[in-house]
């Protein structure tokens, strides 16, 4: 606190911690700092998790005119806050940011060299298919006038670790942007949360923009999933069959294990916010089974009807196949993985 003091002297300023109830008593210790500072304030999230989400939270409990998101690991430059504020102010823009991959800035310090090819990967694509202009669209460190994230608010992903990507691609007007250059240096504390979950939410999100939110994200990892489970499905069939077991025995094995295999690939990925543990995890297996039997029926029972009327067996097939997903992802988001 005594840096961001430091940074920001002069100038009127509060900061707001977001905490999604950690058990590492991080709430308790910004709650003392609070009682000695009146610009300091905590949030605490029950039941609800994911880096964008808490952004929203906080940049939304405040009403101020500029608002600024930044790690709290101290990997973010805080004296560069006030010279992006100096930018908004001014007019030149509606939204900084700090750029890790421009002149004068870097990354090495702070990333490895698998996660710095990554971010580059990330940047390219989001480039490419979104059309953004920036050079660090993953920044998690910007600076921005509070109406333009109040604007986009209603279109964001609440469950995606990139918050400014999402803003920028969600805006319907193009949004004035300017980067300034930090170096971005090692982590003091903690652990980096970059695992193949993000990566494939990351993805997500990037599809989700480039289709005009007409595919969530989180349906494409749901329908990721389940093509995974096609393929899990074909290969415990075909193993089963090599043991000389009759195809009903086969057939149903298959079919268990690739539900069993769906289950748990959607409770690690695709609701990870929701995710299920414990004796929930196996009320959550039947829950699933239940309603993914329901879906196939609907599925077959569409496509049998389509192709009495036009024989057209792949087409047919398709249009069951996509009644049996969008069954079981609506039912399952409302039902198995619904929001606490």
């Amino acid at each position: 606190m005594d840096r961001l003091r430091q940074a920001l002297a002069g100038i009127s300023w509060e900061v707001v911690f977001v905490d999604d109830d950690s058990k590492d008593g991080t709430i308790d210790f910004i709650r003392r700092l609070a009682l000695r500072d009146h610009r300091i304030r905590g949030i605490r999230r029950i039941g609800r998790r994911g880096l964008a989400g808490a952004c929203m939270e906080g940049i939304l409990s405040s009403s101020a005119p500029i608002v600024a998101v930044m790690d709290a690991d101290l990997q973010h430059d805080e004296r560069r806050l006030a010279e992006m504020l100096a930018i908004l102010k001014s007019g030149e823009a509606d939204l900084v940011v700090a750029t890790r991959f421009d002149d004068g800035g870097g990354a090495n310090g702070g990333l490895s060299r698998i996660r710095h090819l990554g971010s580059r990967l990330a940047i390219r694509l989001a480039q490419t298919l979104l059309g953004v202009v920036l050079a660090d669209p993953m920044s998690g460190f910007f600076m921005t006038r509070r109406e333009i994230v109040e604007r986009v608010a209603p279109r964001l992903s609440q469950h995606g670790f990139k918050i400014l990507l999402d803003i920028v691609a969600s805006s319907p007007a193009a949004i004035r942007t300017e980067e300034v250059p930090f170096t971005f240096p090692p982590r003091l504390h903690g652990e980096s949360k970059l695992d193949a979950s993000v990566v494939t939410e990351y993805l997500g999100l990037v599809v989700a923009k480039a289709s005009g939110d007409l595919i969530s994200a989180r349906f494409l990892l749901f329908g990721l999933v389940g093509f995974c489970g096609v393929i899990v499905h074909l290969t415990v069939l075909y193993l089963l069959l090599r043991q000389e077991l009759s195809f009903v025995v086969a057939q149903t094995g298959a079919m268990l294990g690739a539900m069993l295999f769906n289950f748990t690939l959607n409770n690690a990925l695709t609701y990870r916010d929701r995710r299920r543990r414990g004796w929930r995890f196996v009320t959550g297996l039947i829950l699933f089974a239940s309603l993914c039997s329901v879906g196939v029926i609907a599925g077959v029972g569409v496509s049998a009807a389509l192709y009495q009327d036009s024989p057209q067996w792949w087409l047919d097939g398709i249009a069951g196949a996509l009644v049996g997903a969008l069954w079981n992802y609506v039912t399952n988001s409302a039902i198995t993985w619904r929001a606490h």
